[in-house]
């Protein structure tokens, strides 16, 4: 049977059959687990794993009296917050230093790329040879300077270390779009400033910054997902959550109860407060920190 002439398609069942692989996909990869979390946050498995029970909210009350995942939180809250400010800022600071370059910027922005193309356990593997106790280059440069420094030990050098990781690889990221927004903006608006006396310093705080705001806004949401989401592998290579939960982020809390404890009510209702909480992220930059950005 033919369509009739306004459609586009010569049979009626094409689009559908067209389709049928990404609904296949979208419901195998995402509403199926999201079904399955959905309805194993309410269950608990017996003790041998030999059936499952419902338990109601059981679950997320435990999480909420249990010291080590309200750690957890404290743990991502700033691993986010500085990963997200040292990536953004020294991402912006790249790309106004290469901008302003007459001879070799297209090295220069060649060279700050390449970390982007790492994957996060091959950055992972090369630094933690780096810093390792000891051996590594880094560490015997630090012990040069009177550091002592042994993250498989202290916490905070732990912490130190994948936040320093994760923001040389966001870097990357961030200065391709800061690239892109600073040659948006128009030349005679800089130079109309300049007529006017204003400094450097003075156009880019008072031209420059405002026109990239609507870059600035976007790379926040996308760093902020990207540190909740996409950095298990650098921790699970590097520190693997330790010393003593110093490095335990809600993720990698939801991995350690989930396939290693075998506790799958408890990952479940994990992953469920984790979507939520990014979610509520998200609502609150878009509504109010998206009353600053101009886009015009």
């Amino acid at each position: 049977m033919r369509s009739n002439d306004s459609s586009p398609f010569p049979q009626r069942w094409l689009p559908y059959l067209l389709l049928a692989p990404q609904l296949v996909i979208t419901l195998v990869f995402f509403v199926w687990p999201t079904y399955d979390a959905l309805s194993g946050a309410f269950y608990q498995s017996s003790p041998f794993g030999l059936g499952t029970h419902f338990a109601g909210l059981a679950n997320f009350t435990a999480l909420f009296t249990d010291p080590n995942y309200l750690h957890a939180f404290g743990v991502t809250a700033l691993y986010a917050v500085a990963t997200t400010l040292a990536s953004m800022g020294l991402g912006l600071l790249l790309a106004v230093l290469t901008e302003g370059l007459l001879r070799g910027h297209t090295l220069f922005r060649t060279l700050f790329i390449w970390p982007y193309a790492v994957a996060p356990a091959i950055a992972g593997a090369l630094w933690m040879f780096m810093f390792a106790p000891q051996v590594g280059p880094g560490t015997r440069l630090l012990i040069a300077l009177g550091i002592h420094w042994n993250y498989t030990l202290h916490g905070h050098q732990a912490m130190l270390l994948v936040i320093a990781l994760t923001a040389w690889q966001q870097i990357a990221y961030n200065f391709l779009f800061f690239t892109a927004g600073l040659q948006g903006i128009p030349a005679s608006l800089l130079e109309a400033a300049a007529l006017d006396g204003s400094g450097p310093i003075r156009r880019f705080w008072d031209v420059t910054f405002p026109l990239l705001a609507p870059t600035t806004f976007f790379l926040l949401v996308m760093n902020t997902l990207y540190v909740f989401f996409d950095t298990f592998g650098v921790i699970q290579i590097v520190t693997q959550g330790g010393p003593a939960n110093a490095t335990t982020t809600l993720v990698y809390k939801l991995y350690e109860d989930g396939f290693q404890n075998l506790n799958l009510g408890s990952a479940a209702a994990q992953s469920i407060i984790l979507m939520t909480l990014v979610g509520l992220l998200t609502v609150f930059q878009f509504r109010y920190l998206d009353r600053k950005v101009h886009y015009q």
